[in-house]
């Protein structure tokens, strides 16, 4: 229990240090745009195909299940359009991306640490927490777009999966998909990405950061940030759903 109040507490005295003492603009625009184009722009490929087809299964998954006559088949396109946009894309998408890219900013960090190029930076007087992680954040604050292409290519899986085998017609999805929409419901979605954003920048910085050992120990690292951000992702989803929803 003390150990993971001190890890706690470790990781949000490491929040405040990263802002401290920022590395000039000129040296960091690069650095950001490299992150953007590791975490948000490589990750687009496999959220886009997770997306379309988790999209087709949940309609299908909905047909299936309407068995009573007197539900309309709109209700496949409603279904699919509110598990898509307050659950699946949001939440299951940034748990993928805890895998993805919460790994690779785990083991690059705890490479360089491994190989001793944070101390080289510490040296030269560089605040290392600000190199690093800062880029990572401010890349994160584009993950809400990555999340509107999942919700965008969701509900259009869910679409072509409903229409094309022969479950739904094109007019009923339509409907569907416009039946009771809830603009704040758009909102809640964004919020969440938005802190899940901040979380999948932050824990695998944290644990690539301070581990300890050598190249064993970064795989170790890595594995631990995947769990340990998959768990907060799904603490604080709970939470902001407690807040926002209920």
């Amino acid at each position: 229990m003390i150990k993971a109040l001190h890890q706690i507490g470790r990781y949000f005295l490491m929040i405040g240090d990263i802002f401290y003492k920022p590395v000039k603009w000129k040296v960091m625009k690069p650095l950001i745009f490299k992150e953007i184009d590791d975490l948000i722009v490589g990750s687009l490929g496999i959220v886009a195909f997770i997306s379309f087809f988790i999209g087709g299964v949940v309609a299908i998954q909905t047909a299936l299940n309407l068995t009573n006559p007197l539900i309309p088949k709109s209700l496949i396109a409603f279904a699919t359009r509110q598990s898509v946009i307050l659950e699946f894309s949001p939440t299951f998408i940034s748990i993928i991306m805890a895998g993805r890219a919460g790994s690779y900013i785990t083991s690059s960090i705890g490479t360089m640490r491994v190989t001793e190029q944070i101390d080289a930076l510490e040296v030269m007087g560089v605040n290392a927490l600000n190199y690093l992680v800062f880029p990572k954040i401010i890349a994160f604050i584009l993950y809400p777009f990555v999340i509107s292409i999942s919700m965008f290519l969701g509900i259009l899986g869910g679409m072509m999966a409903g229409v094309y085998g022969g479950f739904i017609g094109m007019e009923e999805f339509i409907q569907g998909i416009r039946t009771d929409f809830i603009p704040f419901h758009v909102f809640y979605a964004f919020l969440k990405t938005f802190v899940f954003g901040f979380i999948l920048a932050t824990i695998p910085s944290f644990h690539g950061f301070y581990m300890k050992g050598g190249a064993l120990e970064v795989g170790k690292a890595s594995t631990t940030s995947f769990v340990w951000t998959s768990v907060v992702i799904i603490l604080v989803n709970y939470i902001i759903t407690q807040l926002l929803l209920s």
